[in-house]
């Protein structure tokens, strides 16, 4: 059945890049909104990755916003494209969902800090509200810029905030994020250290202690960074983010127990499943989907737990939670074109 609600105009700045192609996706059979290419350098030609080259397009400028009647904007840009745009396009009129890490870390000091260049933007950190639909659900039904959180740190959050808010996590032991990505995760943009004779067969790890997520996890789970030890690693495969997570318990518990304090935190969240104790997700069961999966394993003579948490880097850890972002500022069902 067709639906009743009203069709939105929904534009996608970076679609060229593999988020902004993956929104272009979703957005083709979401019931309510429709994709809309704003072009914002030359070589933006939706044919090279996009087989549908006949979706509507217009400028990526404050008066392409309102002559193509945009609703909202999704930004599947560089943090300083990023910059640029958000405040044109909130000022024509049009919701904001950015998808890099331009406004993320709540203050320019710490985006400084963690991304090694100024903030040309600053004003808008007051606005802006983490897209963390299974936190921050009721700020981002009001937002008007909402900032999409990083792929490593959605699945790092949504495994680690339950348990650190029920005091399970042992602070002086420390939390130790194993986390390792496909490929498409680094972005289109060619580089020697994403080509195929790199990456094939390989299995590298980068931005050791200094990756520009870790603030994220630390600000959203509520843990200090000396506490926090993360290390991203590059696996040779397109999609996919699976992270090992280990800590001690800070008292005696079964995986029954860990497992009971995220049914509790996830009973009603559509996009977050379980796994029942002892068993635990791989990247197959979550690629293409806007699903966390997370399992987990725990002695309780050692007090040693292992938690596994999944998502496809593309879609929960991108642009599936964008427009996840997007049902809820627009009023629509928070699953719509996601299931």
């Amino acid at each position: 059945m067709p639906s009743s609600l009203p069709t939105f105009q929904i534009g996608i700045v970076g679609f060229t890049g593999y988020s902004g192609a993956e929104a272009i996706k979703i957005l083709s059979r979401h019931p309510n909104c429709e994709p809309v290419l704003l072009e914002h350098r030359a070589d933006s030609d939706p044919s090279k990755i996009l087989r549908k080259s006949s979706i509507r397009r217009a400028p990526a400028t404050p008066e392409g916003i309102e002559s193509a009647g945009i609703h909202a904007v999704l930004l599947a840009t560089a943090p300083e494209v990023s910059m640029d745009l958000a405040p044109k396009f909130l000022n024509a009129g049009a919701i904001v969902i950015d998808l890099s890490g331009a406004f993320r870390l709540q203050t320019p000091d710490r985006y400084k800090h963690w991304y090694k260049e100024e903030h040309t933007a600053p004003g808008l950190f007051a606005q802006a509200v983490y897209g963390l639909p299974e936190y921050n659900r009721d700020q981002i039904r009001n937002a008007r810029l909402i900032s999409n959180p990083g792929c490593y740190p959605t699945a790092a959050n949504l495994a680690i905030r339950p348990l650190v808010a029920a005091g399970i996590v042992d602070p002086k032991a420390g939390i130790v994020c194993d986390a390792k990505s496909g490929v498409s995760g680094a972005g289109r943009k060619a580089s020697l250290k994403t080509s195929f004779c790199e990456v094939t067969e390989n299995f590298s790890a980068y931005s050791i202690l200094r990756h520009r997520h870790i603030p994220e996890v630390l600000q959203t789970s509520g843990i200090e960074e000396s506490a926090f030890s993360f290390t991203a690693q590059l696996i040779p495969i397109e999609r996919g983010i699976l992270e090992s997570i280990y800590f001690r318990t800070a008292r005696q518990a079964t995986a029954a127990d860990i497992l009971a304090i995220y049914q509790r935190q996830y009973a009603n969240e559509p996009f977050v499943r379980l796994y029942e104790a002892g068993h635990v997700p791989d990247l197959h069961a979550v690629q293409h989907t806007n699903f966390c999966d997370i399992g987990l394993a725990a002695d309780p003579i050692t007090g040693r737990a292992v938690v596994i948490s999944a998502i496809d880097n593309l879609v929960k850890g991108a642009a599936g939670q964008a427009i996840q972002n997007l049902n809820l500022t627009l009023g629509l069902p928070e699953t719509a074109g996601l299931l």
